[in-house]
């Protein structure tokens, strides 16, 4: 298991762990915003003389195989060898890309994950997840591969816009839900306009925990740990339908959708409570808004499902609770079942 470091001291932490393996040359991959806003927090440190800086787009469009393929050319025109060190600094698009091309190139080298947004510090960064989009689809090429160590530091967290707060809030939120009570209660909580920074670490330290624990239980994602797609059948819809109509939205948005919809088909088929169902609806239409749809576009979004990487033998398999972390996973609901939860969104979301 790759060591997650929740940090106190970003410099001592991140020279610590680059000593910890032993490289020939250091490479730095941004993309266009945390070139500008995160890579000078660390530029000047002494542990980061001498690497090479790689540059790609921002934002999830740029998540291509053209950017992968720039990525390769970069390290081997920089004399990459497989004794080489890459540190990931920036989104979970940075850390899958740059996670892959580490772990591809030559037959793969070591690389660092420093996520800077909240959503790659909860979700994209740990567990060993790497890739990129392809034929329209999310993360549809990729390898399961663990990064040598992830620094977590809220302090990135003061760069970062307020809807790519919630986008990561999200993923907590979920982490939540298929925990206990007392951690979804705390989220539910937690002011998200007058943000407790240090509250904030570490709630981000017991999230990533949560995502931790299952990943070591089920490193390939054989059986529980299809406990985090809890959300992400749907929400994963939701976003490449967005992305097709030219309407991108961020991934945690379409995740907090996609929980609406799948608590309601936990509620009808595996009978989680419905008042913890309206709470948690209330908290995301409050924060994240809606995601607007016609009824003309659920064959659309079915298809979508179909799609997804865990379904088997032709069904669309969720993850849904019967109750907060009780977990039911492999289960299966018919088109006129998917369909009702598109209207139960539409009608309890304002869609």
């Amino acid at each position: 298991m790759n060591e997650v470091i929740i940090c106190r001291n970003l410099e001592g932490d991140l020279t610590a762990a680059l000593s910890r393996v032993n490289y020939d040359r250091l490479f730095v991959l941004t993309d266009e915003h945390t070139i500008s806003f995160c890579w000078p927090i660390i530029s000047d440190w002494k542990c980061m003389q001498g690497a090479q800086l790689i540059t790609i787009g921002a934002t999830d469009e740029h998540k291509t195989l053209e950017t992968l393929a720039s990525v390769w050319t970069s390290l081997q025109q920089g004399g990459a060898t497989r004794h080489s060190l890459l540190v990931n600094l920036g989104g979970g698009m940075v850390t899958d890309l740059g996670g892959f091309a580490a772990s591809t190139f030559k037959r793969g080298f070591p690389y660092i994950n420093i996520p800077t947004t909240l959503l790659s510090m909860v979700d994209a960064s740990v567990g060993g997840k790497t890739g990129i989009n392809f034929g329209g689809l999310k993360n549809e090429i990729g390898v399961f591969s663990k990064p040598d160590s992830v620094l977590l530091d809220t302090r990135f967290l003061a760069t970062l816009d307020h809807p790519n707060l919630l986008s990561g809030y999200a993923e907590m939120l979920k982490h939540g839900l298929i925990s206990d009570e007392e951690q979804w209660a705390r989220l539910m909580r937690f002011s998200l306009e007058d943000i407790n920074y240090d509250e904030l670490q570490q709630m981000v330290a017991d999230s990533v925990a949560v995502k931790e624990r299952i990943v070591t239980e089920d490193p390939t994602e054989r059986g529980i740990r299809k406990a985090l797609n809890l959300g992400h059948t749907v929400g994963h819809a939701f976003e490449s339908l967005a992305l097709a109509e030219s309407r991108p939205v961020l991934h945690g948005y379409a995740v907090a959708w996609g929980l609406v919809c799948e608590l309601y088909l936990s509620c009808r088929l595996t009978g989680f409570p419905k008042e913890r169902l309206q709470q948690t609806l209330q908290f995301i239409r409050e924060h994240y808004g809606t995601f607007l749809f016609d009824c003309k576009k659920y064959d659309t979004l079915y298809t979508l499902m179909t799609h997804d990487k865990k379904n088997q033998a032709g069904r669309i398999n969720f993850t849904l609770l019967a109750a907060i972390g009780d977990i039911r996973i492999n289960q299966t609901a018919t088109k006129e079942e998917i369909v009702d939860s598109l209207d139960f969104f539409r009608d309890s979301m304002g869609g």
